[in-house]
C-alpha cells in the first residue's frame, strides 16, 4: 500500500487513511490476508505484507483469500511497471484463486487499465465522495489531499456486503452485468508486459 504518487527527490510513502482501512477490515471481518504493496508506515497490518526491497508484490504469490491493494499510482521507470500491472494482478487473483480483492486507485475510467481489468472484470466500484482524499504520508496525517478523484474497486462475489460497507463513502456501482462483456473494444484481459530485466 505504498501508493507513491510521483517521482521526486524526497522519498515519500503514501498510506491508506485510517477510515478506509477500518472499512476494508470491516468488509473482510477484521482480517486482511495480503497487502502486496506495503511499506514500513502501513497501518493495514495484513497477515502477509510484501515490502520492497525484500519482497516485490508483483513477483510474489497472490494466492490469498482477502487482499487489499493501494498500488503505486505512478510509473516505476526502473522496473517498467505501472498501475496497470497491479490491476492485472488484482483481477487475476480473483479469477485464478477466487480471492476477494479491494483496491484503492485513482479514477481514470478512460484508460486501458480500467478497460482491461475493471469494467468487465470487477464486481463493483465505490466512487469516493472525498473531494481530495488525504493519504497518510510516511505514516503521518500530513493533511495533503490527492490531486485526483479516487475509487475503491472490488473483485469478488459479495456485492451486497461491499454496498453495505462502502456506501457511506461514495456512490457504489454494480458492475456484475458487465462481467465478461466487450467494453470499449477490449475483448480480453491483456497481461501487461514487463521489461526483460524485471521478468
Amino acid at each position: 500500500m505504498t501508493a507513491g504518487r510521483s517521482v521526486n527527490s524526497i522519498s515519500q510513502e503514501w498510506c491508506t487513511p485510517n477510515n478506509y482501512v477500518r472499512a476494508v477490515k470491516r468488509f473482510f471481518d477484521s482480517q486482511i490476508d495480503l497487502d502486496p504493496c506495503s511499506n514500513k508506515h502501513s497501518i493495514v497490518h495484513a497477515r502477509m505484507e510484501y515490502t520492497l526491497p525484500k519482497n516485490d508484490g508483483l513477483k510474489e504469490s497472490w494466492n490469498f483469500k482477502k487482499i487489499y491493494v493501494n498500488p503505486p499510482y505512478g510509473a516505476d521507470r526502473e522496473k517498467g511497471t505501472t498501475i496497470k500491472h497491479w490491476l492485472y494482478r488484482c483481477a487475476e487473483a480473483n479469477r485464478v484463486f477466487g480471492s476477494e480483492v479491494i483496491a484503492l486507485i485513482p479514477v481514470a475510467s478512460n484508460t486501458s487499465h480500467w478497460k482491461e481489468h475493471i469494467w468487465s472484470r470487477a464486481t463493483s466500484i465505490c466512487f469516493l465522495y472525498d473531494t481530495r482524499l488525504r493519504f497518510l504520508v510516511n505514516g503521518k496525517n500530513e493533511g495533503k489531499g490527492a490531486p485526483m478523484s479516487c475509487a475503491i474497486v472490488y473483485w469478488g462475489d459479495n456485492y451486497k456486503r461491499f454496498l453495505d460497507v462502502f456506501l457511506e463513502f461514495g456512490a457504489v456501482i454494480d458492475l456484475r452485468t458487465l462481467k465478461g462483456r466487450v467494453i470499449g473494444g477490449y475483448k480480453k484481459s491483456i497481461q501487461p508486459s514487463l521489461r526483460d530485466n524485471y521478468q
